[in-house]
């Protein structure tokens, strides 16, 4: 949620931003209902002013009277104006966060910019198959009893491929956690409605992607990020904690509404899918300086792996509504001959903080704070495993283990076993 203050001071700039995000947000309208239930709230701490300075001990009954009518308009003003402000905090959560200042003015997710290419495309002496070729060769990945149990967009990984998981896990957790110091969750995989709103992806859409339990009043989350960001809701966090950095593993669920014809085969974009995320609270100076972090390690990861990619900073017209700026790790895909994303991390300012009620209290200004929320991708589980087998298949049908992953697995590669 954006600051009411600053939207006051500038409300061409929202205008300007929120446009910039392809969002239409009438904030000519908020504008005016701001100052409407302003001038509520004044008129009714007017009227109980009056009240005090001319109540009386021992009042007459004309007097009792009186403020007994005063008291049913007080109650009658207090409730249009709770009215309004409801409708007008309804319309300020439609606001987009705004781009950061080097972010790119761009019509669609073509008008990206590609900050580096690091590593060259794979390259082979044989006719390659795709990952599904290879899962099924190799018996890794199931989709056709998994469609049937469970429908579409859904696989079973399994010998090798299941292995591969956890290796993957451990990899990532051996340097988030161990180097990095980043603290270790398993979070829920349900949370409130609450809590889901106050993440800010509901609006323009979101909805539509989530898999909501309306009687039990719970969301699925769609990435860890939507359980870790609450985590710390409506608490004033000490000031020398700050920067508090975590690490989450859980499944995750989307509903891919949007994404109907694209990647209906295989395990690229599924219901279901297992995911490291990175999630850190900072003060607000710092937030640049930790979002660098989080794209570095995400860097050394796929470093790690000997996996080719690029670096992507995603334009206005990409950027998701609560992020001020958005980097993008898209990694080769030998199958399609081109890059795909495998990373993600957004700095989201104090745009989700502020929605969540995160604070601190600042000790240079003695001022109560809002907290910065930014968070990373480690490893989307299953999009990470096709990179790997497609990228080190071998002339005979046999997958290479990254030489970073072989001491978890135990084996250097995945042969044929049939």
């Amino acid at each position: 949620m954006i600051d009411i203050k600053k939207l006051r001071e500038n409300p061409e700039f929202y205008k300007k931003s929120s446009l910039a995000k392809k969002v239409r947000v009438d904030i000519d309208a908020i504008i005016k209902l701001d100052k409407e239930n302003r001038k509520a709230i004044g008129k009714i701490n007017e009227i109980r002013s009056q009240i005090k300075s001319g109540s009386k001990s021992k009042p007459t009954p004309e007097e009792i009277q009186r403020l007994k009518n005063i008291g049913n308009e007080i109650k009658e003003l207090e409730s249009k104006q709770k009215s309004a402000e409801e409708k007008l905090n309804s319309l300020i959560l439609q606001i987009p966060n705004p781009a950061a200042s080097d972010v790119k003015a761009g019509e669609s997710e073509k008008d990206n910019d590609i900050l580096s290419v690091h590593g060259k495309p794979t390259k082979f002496a044989f006719p390659i198959k795709d990952y599904m070729q290879i899962g099924s060769d190799l018996d890794l990945i199931d989709v056709d009893r998994a469609a049937k149990v469970s429908g579409s967009r859904f696989g079973y990984l399994k010998n090798e491929a299941a292995m591969l998981e956890f290796a993957l896990v451990q990899y990532a957790w051996d340097l988030i956690v161990k180097k990095e110091k980043y603290i270790p969750v398993v979070p829920p995989v349900m949370i409130s409605e609450k809590a889901m709103k106050a993440m800010g992806y509901l609006e323009h859409g979101g909805e539509d992607e989530t898999y909501h339990f309306k009687e039990d009043g719970l969301y699925f989350v769609g990435t860890s990020e939507q359980s870790m960001g609450p985590y710390h809701m409506d608490e004033m966090l000490n000031e020398k904690s700050l920067p508090l950095r975590y690490t989450a593993f859980s499944t995750c669920f989307r509903r891919e509404a949007g994404s109907y014809g694209k990647d209906t085969k295989g395990i690229l974009r599924v219901h279901q899918f297992d995911k490291i995320e990175m999630f850190v609270y900072c003060k607000p100076e710092d937030s640049e300086k930790e979002h660098q972090k989080l794209l570095g390690i995400e860097q050394t990861l796929v470093d790690g792996l000997g996996l080719p990619y690029r670096i992507i900073r995603q334009c206005t017209a990409d950027l998701g509504k609560p992020a001020a700026k958005t980097y993008d790790i898209e990694t080769w895909l030998p199958s399609q001959n081109t890059y795909r994303e495998t990373h993600s991390t957004s700095n989201t300012t104090d745009y989700q903080a502020r929605r969540l009620n995160i604070r601190f209290k600042d000790s240079k200004t003695g001022k109560n704070d809002i907290v910065h929320a930014l968070n990373g991708t480690a490893f989307a589980i299953g999009r990470i495993i096709i990179m790997i087998m497609e990228n080190y298949q071998q002339k005979d049908g046999s997958v290479e283990i990254p030489k970073v992953l072989q001491k978890y697995m135990g084996i250097k590669k995945i042969i044929n076993k049939k």
